[in-house]
């Protein structure tokens, strides 16, 4: 009976342990959460203080159609601005008829208007990385023996040693092939210690899994081991580091244009590699990791390839349109540290008819490598899949300017049609906001490019 007695009350004990720990951990999240919260909020208000903006429009719900403020996703109110800027035209008004013309007049002044309004400038001298494998893992993938890497990437701080920025990397390559091979650079959703990923479809192959079966490697970089997916992380990471903890310039780089940075330094490592074609590497990313891969694909000219899965505003859909995600929604306190400042214009005192570029032309800037667009029909609305096919079509000039076939189409796109006669590619696949229906088709698509 006694020791019965002691047995429930050390069961209590650990019991009521257990509840505290957790109601500590919990109350430990809130309050980092609400810190974060602050601190993000003082940013995006000194921002619009910078621009002179008293308010911002609200974006829109995508989530509840019957909300005040739902997502429109009827085509025939999507089309408020038709025209949109011309690629081929230069600010003085002349039309560009050549590649020397393109690659030295308009193209200068399309990244510029990126750069300014969008994206945000990356800074000069921005310090050396060093790289160092922390682990080495041999494996069966696809039954094939693979070595994978993990490594760190450390930023150079001395310029200001409270901020520090260590890059995590993955590197995947098969054993049994003794010369170099193309590879795929993923920028990759990590998740939190706690948190698992989503399982993918029981009949669905990782995408790592197919590229080791092709012979190619595979790299997965973690976007947020360079800099935070937050407004308060902007005063650390690598735009802290360059900044010195201080807040942006209006024209200053996001978080996007630093994750693409991030891509860039890791192709750097890539080329020291003889395991690697790293004249033959492509870059993917989905969502918000897509805007970046496509930024990445369109400012280092590096990249061979992109897939660019379900990119939406900021990254591949026009910005003209009003369908699924808007302007006012990326230029929110929860997104709006992925663009330059600059870009809260144009949800504020500025329309976006006043942006004197638009998504077509980040795809131009790609020209004349191969691009595959993909996006989901059923469930991906908000990305605007429609939006995004507009855009590859409207970039197609440039395409053919540099002797390439852009987005060869007839015809708006259907589920499961896979667009790929150009180097421009486009299929929107039967599920919702996942990129692995469209792995098989862009892989069999980047074989005609990656040997």
């Amino acid at each position: 009976m006694k020791r019965n007695l002691s047995f429930s009350l050390l069961f209590s004990l650990l019991l009521f342990w257990s509840s505290w720990a957790q109601v500590a951990r919990t109350a430990e999240q809130d309050s980092m959460l609400a810190d974060r919260n602050r601190k993000t909020q003082a940013d995006y208000e000194q921002m619009l203080q910078q621009l002179n903006i008293q308010s911002i429009r609200p974006g829109v719900n995508g989530s509840n159609p019957k909300a005040p403020n739902a997502a429109n996703y009827d085509e025939s109110k999507a089309t408020i601005f038709p025209t949109i800027p011309a690629v081929l035209q230069l600010k003085n008004g002349r039309m560009v008829d050549s590649k020397r013309s393109w690659n030295y007049h308009r193209k200068p002044e399309v990244v510029e208007d990126f750069e300014r309004e969008i994206y945000g400038r990356i800074p000069d001298n921005i310090p050396p990385i060093s790289w160092k494998i922390i682990s080495t893992e041999n494996k069966t993938m696809a039954g094939f023996p693979v070595e994978v890497q993990k490594l760190i990437g450390t930023v150079d701080n001395k310029r200001f040693p409270s901020v520090s920025v260590q890059m995590e990397v993955t590197i995947g390559f098969r054993k049994d092939i003794k010369k170099a091979m193309p590879a795929m650079m993923e920028l990759a959703w990590f998740f939190p210690p706690g948190m698992n990923r989503p399982p993918a479809p029981a009949n669905e192959i990782l995408w790592t899994e197919q590229v080791i079966a092709k012979g190619w490697a595979f790299i997965q970089l973690n976007p947020t081991s360079v800099q935070a997916d937050h407004g308060a992380g902007l005063k650390s990471g690598i735009i802290g580091l360059m900044n010195r903890g201080e807040y942006r310039k209006a024209d200053d780089w996001g978080s996007l244009r630093a994750w693409a940075w991030g891509a860039s330094k890791v192709l750097d490592y890539l080329e020291t590699l003889p395991q690697i074609k790293y004249t033959q590497v492509g870059i993917t990313g989905h969502s918000r990791y897509g805007k970046a891969a496509a930024v990445a694909m369109a400012f280092d000219t590096r990249f061979a390839i992109g897939y660019i899965c379900s990119s939406g505003a900021g990254g591949l859909k026009l910005y003209r349109r009003n369908y699924g995600e808007l302007i006012e929604n990326v230029a929110a306190k929860n997104e709006y540290h992925w663009m330059a400042g600059n870009f809260l214009k144009y949800a504020g005192p500025l329309q976006w008819n006043d942006l004197p570029i638009d998504a077509h032309e980040l795809i131009a800037l790609c020209a004349p490598r191969p691009m595959y667009i993909g996006v989901g029909g059923n469930g991906d609305s908000w990305a605007d899949p429609y939006g995004m096919y507009v855009a590859g079509k409207e970039a197609s000039s440039v395409y053919e300017l540099l002797g390439k076939k852009g987005l060869v189409s007839d015809g708006a796109p259907l589920i499961n049609e896979a667009k790929t006669q150009g180097n421009i590619a486009f299929r929107m696949h039967d599920k919702g906001h996942v990129t692995g229906p469209n792995w098989p088709n862009f892989l069999e698509f980047a074989s005609r490019y990656l040997k």
